[in-house]
């Protein structure tokens, strides 16, 4: 069955490549509207500006972290607008459910609203009465809840006041600080995994296959395409794995070496940009104000 490229399609795929319009339309053809194929189709042609652009931040609110002891959370609460993340009242909800959260331990987030707080409403219905005073939509909407054992570190590392948030766990070392200069190389560098071993054979499978591409689109020789993949895909190994990455405070090192220098090893990290993957409604700033004149008559 054929799709039919719509505008829409032709938008997304222009917002995640950076590629032109006709580029992306003819992308899109190509692969029968599949978005996945059509980024890699624009890749292996040479016509994207980058491999994907990172979820664009479309939401306010902030990321927050709580370490008591062994035991941490990191959640993010979002709101409208990033006037409401500096009101007081805001503040202290994200802090109540950041200890209410480490108390009760719920699995999801469902089981996360329908839990009671200790003034006997749920946490939505708590969340609800924070609207009525505040006047904007709040909502919670993701959490992770880690433990440690006292011969390891926590890392917690919130950036720009919220606007990233990353939690470290640092096994075998009991590095504070090292554990948070991690944290922060994860806020900046934004890897997906921690080692090349958390990868999925798929994705590596699919990797080597756009850069093969592109090596043959560039008129490389067949017998060297090969060797040219596999040094490209130690590039792109350091792109998304934070052990390959350049330590940001130190270039001349690895992450795994500064990581190994503190007797510990890197268990995982977490890491939520704020509003990530939230699309917001687009506004038309002229239509908005044609609407409230027509209204106004």
């Amino acid at each position: 069955m054929t799709v039919k490229i719509t505008a829409q399609l032709v938008k997304e795929l222009r917002e995640k490549t950076g590629a032109g319009m006709m580029d992306c339309k003819k992308a899109l053809t190509e692969v029968n509207g599949d978005i996945d194929a059509a980024v890699d189709f624009l890749r292996e042609k040479g016509l994207s500006s980058a491999a994907k652009k990172a979820d664009r931040i479309a939401a306010e609110g902030t990321a927050y972290i709580e370490v008591a002891g062994n035991e941490a959370v990191i959640l993010e609460v979002n709101a409208e607008t990033d006037y409401v993340v500096k009101n007081e009242a805001f503040q202290a909800l994200v802090k109540e459910l950041a200890d209410h959260l480490l108390q009760t331990k719920p699995a999801t987030i469902e089981e996360a609203h329908d839990s009671k707080m200790e003034n006997g409403l749920t946490v939505a219905d708590h969340i609800s009465s924070a609207i009525a005073k505040i006047g904007e939509k709040i909502t919670l909407r993701r959490f992770e809840i880690r433990e440690k054992t006292d011969n390891d570190a926590f890392g917690p590392y919130l950036h720009m006041g919220g606007s990233i948030g990353v939690l470290v766990v640092l096994e075998g070392s009991t590095d504070e600080n090292a554990a948070k200069d991690i944290a922060m190389h994860v806020a900046a560098l934004n890897p997906k995994y921690v080692s090349r071993d958390e990868v999925p054979a798929d994705e590596v499978e699919r990797e080597k296959k756009v850069l093969t591409e592109q090596a043959l689109n560039e008129g490389k020789p067949e017998n060297i395409v090969a060797k040219m993949v596999e040094g490209r895909i130690g590039k792109y190994f350091e792109e998304i794995c934070v052990l390959d990455q350049p330590f940001v405070k130190d270039g001349d090192q690895k992450v795994r070496d500064f990581v190994k220098s503190t007797g510990g090893t890197l268990k995982e990290f977490i890491r939520y940009g704020v509003g990530e993957g939230i699309e917001k409604r687009e506004e038309n700033f002229a239509d908005e104000v044609m609407s409230q004149v027509q209204q106004g008559k």
